[in-house]
């Protein structure tokens, strides 16, 4: 029996929602940090999309946000020509990073030793979290705003994206090693570790490149431009969003589209599966965060599936549950609207 997908919905952002990312799974589970176009950045459980807290101290529109493996640091990059890095456990600001222009990406070495920006400048900066008073690397080449820029091959190499071209380039030696140039603007850019794959999204097209070298395994054609795809951890599914306010689901081997969803009333900015693959986040012009199930009807996080007992003559109907929501609340929200919504708001101020 086909079950409907039932999205919890995260509200608290007041402006659209352009960036997200999960951190590592730790003991105290995993971790999702968004990055809103109204200068707060916030951060969520994981698996429910309970709010833990929002980070405060950006003057302008926050365009990216990260985690550490062990979610115990973040880092934004924001209109305000900053990028901060965070203690993700207390909220405390531990370090701002002044830079010439509107900052667009930060990302974390696996160890947190290193921070990697990019932005409006056309320049990638490292700089050495040991020594915020030290001044950062910096590499240039790109010829326009750089919009994603990431660690790869075990830190050794760093992938970045401008307007229509990826570049890859050696650490070590600061120098490219080889780029991609497109007709079209890229939109998007994820790093797959394992198996080191590079997702890239421009037009309505998601390519996979190998990050090591660039060269290129396969591409899919989607019905609606894409702004952002993710790869689940297994290579089983990739799921995509764009300006159809669709959410799709593609077999990874054969390309062949799965499921499609709508649940946004914006178009889709940043999709990201999480680290267990269990979920995927959406973040949309509407200003949500969405958590959708890799498996409709699994039992997990916030999700329960009920089912009548058999010997009830009826026919078996998939429920969502919620803590502290008894069966008389459920079936009045069901007949009110179509769709079962989990919202954690906090207390934002405009």
């Amino acid at each position: 029996m086909a079950m409907r997908q039932t999205p919890l919905t995260c509200s608290g952002h007041t402006r659209p929602v352009v960036d997200l990312a999960f951190s590592g799974i730790t003991p105290y589970g995993y971790f999702l940090i968004s990055a809103c176009k109204d200068g707060k950045p916030m951060l969520r459980q994981g698996d429910t999309g309970d709010w833990i807290g929002t980070f405060l101290g950006h003057k302008g529109a926050v365009w990216g946000a990260t985690l550490n493996k062990d979610a115990t640091k973040a880092a934004t990059a924001a209109a305000d020509f900053t990028a901060k890095v965070w203690d993700a456990v207390s909220g405390d600001e531990l370090m701002t990073l002044a830079h010439k222009h509107i900052v667009k990406t930060v990302d974390f070495t696996q160890d947190s030793n290193y921070l990697l920006t990019g932005g409006q400048d056309k320049l990638l900066r490292i700089y050495d979290l040991n020594k915020p008073e030290a001044e950062p690397k910096e590499i240039s080449g790109h010829t326009s705003g750089i919009k994603k820029a990431l660690w790869c091959s075990e830190d050794k190499q760093i992938l970045s994206a401008d307007d229509k071209t990826v570049r890859l380039w050696d650490h070590a030696t600061m120098t490219e090693v080889k780029s991609l140039n497109f007709n079209m603007s890229v939109s998007s850019m994820e790093y797959i570790p394992e198996g080191e794959i590079l997702v890239i999204t421009y037009g309505r097209s998601i390519a996979f490149h190998s990050a090591v070298s660039l060269d290129p395994i396969k591409s899919f054609e989607a019905p609606a431009t894409i702004n952002s795809a993710s790869l689940h951890p297994e290579k089983e599914f990739l799921v995509a969003g764009g300006e159809d306010f669709k959410l799709y689901k593609y077999d990874y081997n054969s390309g062949e589209e799965l499921e499609s969803y709508k649940g946004h009333f914006g178009p889709i900015h940043c999709v990201r599966f999480s680290p267990d693959g269990e979920l995927y986040a959406s973040g949309s012009e509407d200003g949500t965060l969405r958590l959708w199930q890799t498996v409709v009807g699994k039992t997990y996080g916030l999700w329960k599936c009920v089912l009548p007992e058999e010997d009830s003559g009826e026919l078996a109907k998939p429920k969502i549950g919620f803590p502290e929501t008894t069966e008389e609340e459920l079936e009045e929200i069901a007949s009110e609207n179509s769709d079962c919504i989990y919202s954690s708001t906090p207390d934002v101020k405009a």
